[in-house]
């Protein structure tokens, strides 16, 4: 793997001096230990130089490719919402998608899709065990590689080969999932700001979920759901 450009500047930097070093110290007519002191000190620096060149990747990794994903970009919203609450995901999406890594992203309010949006695939999403997880935690779960994780299958009808999926409740009921285009993409800072859109769409639509059928309706995989 091919350093980055700054890295190979310092390497430079340090090879040019440990080189002029030398030849400053063989090209001497007379060697007094002032001038070994100072010999000794330059190659050190350079030296000191190389190494950070070396170790340059491990503090500053390359980002990641994006996944090939397969998909049309898109958005799907379920019929008959009120006009706010589609202002408010229209708005609250967005945002998501375009101030984060975020490849797809879906809110299910525990009985329906209310919206897809984003990289779509042809298959229809159904909350499964990782989602009753968060429900029933109330808490975000962030698979960060997600091929690392038995459950993955469960997203593969978001969208299928996501690298990192956030599966945040909203409520009791509802969540929000967010795919991301490569592996640990998001941020302290992106998952802050999906964190608190689903507690705006908790606060403005609760009215909304409590009007939903009851926690003990059948999720579409066939297990109760958890309220």
């Amino acid at each position: 793997m091919s350093l980055p450009l700054p890295a190979r500047v310092v390497l430079a930097i340090g090879l040019g001096g440990l080189v002029l070093a030398v030849a400053n110290q063989l090209s001497s007519p007379q060697l007094d230990p002032s001038l070994e002191r100072a010999s000794v000190l330059a190659s050190l620096l350079a030296v000191v130089l190389m190494v950070v060149a070396a170790l340059w990747q491990r503090v500053e990794p390359p980002a990641a490719d994006r996944a090939a994903l397969e998909g049309e970009q898109g958005w799907d919203l379920a019929e008959e919402l009120p006009e706010e609450l589609v202002a408010e995901l229209g708005w609250g999406s967005s945002m998501v998608l375009t101030a984060t890594p975020a490849a797809v992203l879906l809110v299910h309010d525990g009985e329906r899709i209310l919206l897809r949006r984003g990289l779509l695939g042809p298959e229809t999403f159904a909350p499964g065990l990782i989602c009753r997880q968060a429900l029933t935690r109330q808490r975000s779960i962030s698979l960060v590689d997600l091929k690392h994780y038995p459950g993955r299958a469960e997203f593969d009808a978001l969208l299928q080969g996501l690298p990192a999926v956030v599966v945040q409740p909203i409520g009791e009921r509802g969540l929000l999932l967010v795919g991301g285009w490569t592996a640990r993409c998001f941020s302290q800072a992106d998952l802050r700001w999906i964190e608190g859109w689903a507690g705006k769409l908790k606060t403005q639509w609760a009215g909304l979920w409590a009007e939903a059928a009851p926690a003990s309706e059948q999720l579409p995989d066939g297990e109760p759901a958890i309220g």
